[in-house]
């Protein structure tokens, strides 16, 4: 199989080429948000957006998330969707395996002593003690939005959650 990359590339699965040249209805992966920049979006394990409409400068494309998003029509996308679907349902069975491929373990905070974290300390199973979770160094965590005003807001029509 030839693999072809550029504007004048035919639509096929594993092919690169501008949204514009990519036909309504396609699912996509590895998409561009800023043209020439390479792809940022939709990149993880059996993954694919669809691409929705195109009108004016911009292609509207469904995300895995069930966020509608405006994108350059002269961003670059591949075509197809992602392999390795089953990717998630890997048993890595024991804890030296994990520790092999470098991740370490992950110690509660509830469980460390006060200098060490925001929830330590206490009598036995204490609860948090604050307004809300918050990381090691008492920055919020788990649900504090973290968006704010950003300019690319104007280029999302619908949020993941199904607001806006």
């Amino acid at each position: 199989m030839k693999v072809m990359n550029g504007p004048d590339a035919e639509v096929r699965v594993g092919n690169c080429l501008p949204l514009e040249k990519i036909p309504v209805g396609t699912m996509v992966h590895n998409i561009e948000l800023h043209p020439g920049k390479g792809g940022q979006m939709v990149r993880s394990a059996g993954a694919a957006a669809q691409l929705m409409a195109k009108e004016g400068k911009y292609a509207t494309l469904r995300l895995p998330s069930g966020e509608m998003r405006m994108v350059p029509l002269n961003c670059r996308a591949t075509v197809g969707t992602i392999g390795n679907i089953d990717h998630n349902l890997i048993n890595y069975g024991k804890a030296g395996r994990v520790r092999n491929m470098g991740i370490r373990p992950h110690v509660r905070g509830s469980v460390m002593n006060p200098n060490d974290h925001p929830h330590g300390g206490g009598e036995g199973k204490a609860p948090v003690g604050r307004p809300g979770p918050s990381t090691p160094w008492g920055k919020p965590a788990l649900g504090y939005k973290t968006r704010g005003k950003k300019a690319s807001d104007k280029l999302i029509v619908r949020r993941r959650g199904g607001k806006k």
